[in-house]
């Protein structure tokens, strides 16, 4: 078994986490790397891929382990089996081969048996393996001409210590490489460094790791490098896992702690006239979950301290009643809110909705209205009359929407609105963010979709109001408890579990058969003779984009001549003028047409009752979310609805096959997310830069929810008794270093 690592602290040649790469060892980190335009150096090559101390040398995984601690004797050895021998050189031979290449045969000798090793192009073998050497040697047993052999081995050259082993005789780290840069190099990189290391202090406070079970650091990452056994790997990898988690959501509680301890807030109304006439006009029954968001969402806001509230619920739960709530909870406290959402058909989609919602408080719609007082098509009629100084009791809300279509005079006239505060509520685009925009007094910003922003654009929103406004993002995509836990752990999370009454089941199947295709053209068919609609969805606009997918163009066209000649097709895509987009939408949504063929447009936001059929081509091509977001543009009407997913993926191809397969199971979008995060891991599922989080390296959030718990509930407890980490200043610097690239998220609001 290979001894330890021996540490001499205070050795001239140890040296410190932060040293450069290049004092590791001069002769490996200048190792030249081989490539023909470059020839650049082993130390080079690691600085761009992120790694240029000490400390990030070790902060380098390995991505797997080959397990060669077991040495074999030669006469017992089998082709095709992985084996590590200890044997000296018999002989060693150079030759040309019949290309000229050459060639050099090493003979070992384990005094059993005999094996052959041979390196092409390598003729400085010969010189290096020299009869009497004794060699440690891994690779994959082969026979060739009746003698054995070892294929891609690696071949250590033992000098009476065992420590002196780094690539066989133990289990084997393979570090991730680039190109010019051996894992065999990063190999020996580390080995030195941690040769010369002298114990690693721990950041992490002694009570924490004794707590938790945990070894301490300078063991686990000795241990992960070049771990003695099985166990002391997953010791290792448990104790580095937990400080990713444990650093992050130390992060977390700063500043969340931040938030809630060191700004003021707006105090608002939560119960007021406004919300009360609300919740008394409402034409349905909220659902308990509705009313109890309502509630967590008004006392959060009633508070003297800024709001951040991540809303979440699945497709269909009703989140836009709680922002109503909420905004009219800013309006009746005497300030403004805003709504912003990422397309202009969900911004479109949710004026409509508050004008329904607000049907009974009483609303102007300050751009323009039809003579039924509901806000008509935008972009059709102009402004009908001018708003009074002081809105009647019957109209006590004004609203306008703002998107990068209202151009002109409109524009002018919202945008004084809303500088002058005589509108209370804006929805709109990200338009709401431009320096144009200025608010007279806003309080509260819902961002709707908000993994769709960036995370500067949301900042942008709320630096709209005068100091710290409240905040509720709301998702449609439900978010798994992990990701709830650490990269919305900053946020005080509301759920809408429950759905509303009325909500149909959606049945869902996949196609892959022409029959199966012909059977779900026959389903739109039925679907329609009832009076229903449906809505097909490609993956593209136009051939010129499709990369073997339907373009929504040419499927528009096939449809309506080859398929559904008889029926009304319309098309939809976002390259379209705003006007055309709202065109071809109020068609739909009034009736006149039958099939709607559109892009993901439509993923959010679109609400026809009257659809009953969701159709998806090239359903292989999307993500977990965005089909669960496209079949909940269905199922909103008193009729059964039907989502088909067609898909023309190979059977190779696994993780879309799973994907579908989970479509297929459930309509649980919780569940769904959990799937998602475990088919794509969370660096995909929402994206990390955004959220102003480090990356993480060993820890998967799909695996690792009881660590999380752990990790997030120890490092609330210290910040509580140590905001600022005055007494641990190691701790401080250590997440100062992980939050570098955020470091104005992680210490501001």
């Amino acid at each position: 078994m290979v001894e330890p690592f021996t540490n001499v602290p205070g050795s001239p040649s140890a040296l410190a986490l932060d040293s450069p790469v290049l004092h590791v060892d001069r002769k490996v980190a200048t190792r030249r790397t081989g490539l023909r335009d470059k020839g650049e150096e082993a130390h080079v090559i690691l600085a761009g891929m992120g790694v240029r101390t000490v400390g990030e040398l070790l902060r380098h995984y390995p991505r797997r382990y080959i397990d060669r601690s077991a040495v074999e004797r030669i006469s017992d050895l089998r082709a095709g089996e992985q084996a590590t021998v200890i044997a000296r050189v018999h002989a060693t031979v150079k030759r040309l081969t019949r290309r000229r290449q050459s060639m050099v045969t090493v003979t070992i000798s384990d005094g059993t048996g005999k094996l052959d090793l041979t390196f092409f192009n390598q003729p400085w073998a010969a010189g290096i393996y020299k009869a009497g050497l004794e060699l440690a040697v891994s690779g994959t047993v082969t026979r060739y001409r009746g003698r054995l052999q070892l294929a891609n081995q690696e071949a250590e050259i033992l000098g009476g210590d065992e420590r002196e082993l780094v690539h066989t005789g133990r289990i084997t780290p393979v570090h991730r490489a680039s190109d010019g840069i051996a894992t065999r190099t990063i190999r020996e990189l580390v080995f030195s460094a941690l040769e010369r290391l002298p114990p690693i202090r721990d950041p992490i406070p002694p009570g924490v790791i004794e707590a938790e079970g945990l070894e301490d650091l300078d063991t686990a990452l000795r241990g992960v490098h070049f771990p003695e056994d099985g166990q002391q790997l997953a010791r290792a990898i448990e104790r580095l896992k937990f400080d990713e988690l444990f650093t992050l959501e130390l992060g977390v509680a700063l500043r969340k702690h931040r938030l809630e301890s060191e700004r003021t807030g707006i105090a608002h109304l939560a119960d007021g006239e406004l919300t009360d006439r609300l919740l008394a006009t409402l034409p349905f029954e909220p659902t308990k979950a509705q009313t109890r968001a309502i509630e967590e969402v008004g006392a959060a806001m009633a508070a003297a301290r800024p709001m951040n509230v991540l809303l979440q619920g699945d497709v269909g739960s009703g989140k836009t009643l709680v922002a109503v709530s909420a905004c009219l909870a800013a309006i009746q406290s005497g300030h403004q809110a805003a709504i912003m959402a990422p397309t202009e058909v969900l911004a479109t989609q949710h004026a409509r909705s508050v004008a329904a919602l607000l049907g009974g408080v009483g609303v102007i719609d300050r751009l323009e209205r039809g003579s039924s007082g509901a806000p008509a098509p935008h972009g059709q009629g102009s402004l009908l009359e001018e708003l009074a100084a002081d809105p009647s009791e019957d109209d006590p809300v004004t609203y306008a929407l703002l998107t990068a279509a209202v151009t002109g005079k409109d524009r002018a006239r919202i945008l004084a609105g809303v500088a002058d505060g005589s509108v209370d509520l804006v929805i709109g685009t990200h338009a709401l963010v431009q320096e144009a925009v200025s608010f007279a007094d806003l309080s509260l910003a819902v961002v709707d979709e908000q993994h769709r922003f960036g995370l500067h654009q949301r900042m942008a929103l709320k630096g709209k109001g005068d100091g710290d406004i409240d905040l509720v993002i709301m998702t449609a995509t439900p978010i798994p408890r992990t990701l709830a836990l650490t990269y919305y752990g900053d946020l005080d999370v509301v759920v809408l579990d429950e759905m509303p009454q009325g909500r149909q089941p959606i049945g869902t199947a996949a196609a892959r058969s022409d029959e199966e295709r012909a059977a779900a053209y026959e389903l739109v068919r039925r679907e329609v003779r009832e009076g229903r609609q449906a809505f097909v969805v490609c993956a593209a606009i136009d051939e010129g984009n499709r990369s073997q997918v339907r373009a929504a163009e040419a499927e528009a066209e096939r449809l309506a001549t080859e398929i559904f000649p008889d029926l009304r097709v319309e098309l939809l895509h976002g390259r379209m003028r705003p006007k055309d987009k709202d065109r071809v939408m109020d068609d739909f949504r009034t009736g006149g047409s039958d099939v709607l063929i559109s892009t993901t447009v439509i993923e959010v936001g679109v609400d026809i009752p009257n659809a009953t059929v969701m159709l998806v081509e090239n359903a292989e091509r999307f993500g977990l979310a965005q089909l669960h977001q496209l079949r909940g543009r269905i199922g909103r009407g008193a009729h059964d609805s039907y989502c088909v997913l067609f898909d023309e993926s190979d059977e190779t191809n696994q993780d879309a096959r799973a994907r579908i397969e989970a479509m297929t199971r459930t309509t649980d979008g919780f569940e769904l997310a959990d799937e998602d995060l475990k088919l794509r891991g969370e660096g995909t599922l929402f994206d990390t830069k955004q959220s102003g989080m480090p990356d993480l390296k060993l820890a998967r959030l799909a695996e690792d929810l009881d660590l999380v718990k752990r990790a997030r509930a120890r490092a609330f407890e210290l910040i509580e008794v140590d905001p600022e980490l005055d007494d641990h200043p190691m701790l401080l610097a250590e997440l100062r270093e992980r939050f570098e690239d955020s470091i104005a998220w992680l210490f501001s609001a």
